[in-house]
């Protein structure tokens, strides 16, 4: 009795299962980047054609197996051109996540995070009282503190401050006539450490028609940071907080201690 060997599809090793594994959570990874952006119908668009080439192959389709063949080695061009911004922010993520985060390792070792937040903790109220201010007198604003990410790049964008927290500091930055009071700051442990700060903006197509660039701004650099943004409307004096790009509206003073608590704990 002759065995015939199975064909190589049939033969999976454990390391086959690892490689599947990986790209499927590289492949949603990405889709997070590009989920409620344009961007998702060409990248659904290419996974159906690269899935195509891949059936056509088994198939051994010869002649559509290479012309589907030479547009994929082609579209790789087209692909760094068409999704630039998706690339970067892909790269900002790698590049700030917790994995590569020195101050995630030192924390881990040294119990950093817990002594950064006692550290914070007298700066809270401060805040809070700023934003409850600026609530009431409809002062637009928005406040971006460090976490787990670098921002010394977007804090590089604006006027470098160094400046203890206080309240009469954080209104007189965004009152209307300050030259510094448009664009964002950005707090780094105790301290102010920049004004009038460029942030990127979320891209999102499916973010609320009725909030302004400065809540875009604010899930903009949640995004692709790991940081904690408020912001106070300027039309309706309603605070609200963005983190891993999602919003919080109509939070009160108190729960913005809170959600700043929480995001000291992580990091």
């Amino acid at each position: 009795m002759i065995l015939t060997a199975l064909p190589d599809f049939f033969n999976f090793r454990w390391l086959d299962v690892l490689d599947i594994f990986l790209v499927a959570l590289l492949l949603y990874q990405v889709y997070k980047l590009v989920r409620g952006t344009v961007a998702v119908n060409i990248f659904i668009g290419i996974l159906a054609i690269y899935f195509f080439w891949f059936v056509v192959k088994a198939l051994h389709m010869q002649l559509l197996g290479t012309l589907l063949g030479q547009f994929i080695g082609v579209g790789v061009i087209a692909l760094i051109i068409v999704f630039q911004q998706e690339i970067r922010k892909f790269l900002l993520l790698i590049g700030t996540s917790n994995l590569f985060s020195k101050t995630k390792f030192s924390s881990s070792l040294l119990n950093f995070g817990t002594d950064t937040k006692k550290k914070f903790a007298g700066e809270l109220n401060s805040i809070a009282k700023a934003c409850r201010s600026m609530s009431e007198s409809k002062t637009g604003a928005i406040i971006v503190i460090e976490t787990n990410s670098d921002l010394s790049f977007y804090a590089k964008t604006g006027d470098m401050i160094q400046a203890k927290i206080s309240v009469r500091l954080l209104e007189s930055i965004f009152f209307k006539n300050s030259p510094l009071h448009d664009g964002a700051i950005i707090i780094s442990g105790n301290l102010i450490q920049a004004a009038r700060c460029v942030l990127p903006v979320s891209e999102n197509t499916s973010f609320p028609a009725n909030l302004g660039m400065r809540h875009r701004a604010a899930a903009g650099i949640t995004e692709v940071t790991s940081s904690l943004a408020i912001v106070v409307s300027e039309q309706t004096g309603e605070i609200a907080i963005s983190r891993d790009g999602n919003l919080s509206l109509n939070i009160s003073p108190d729960r913005l201690i809170q959600e700043i608590e929480k995001a000291m704990e992580n990091n």
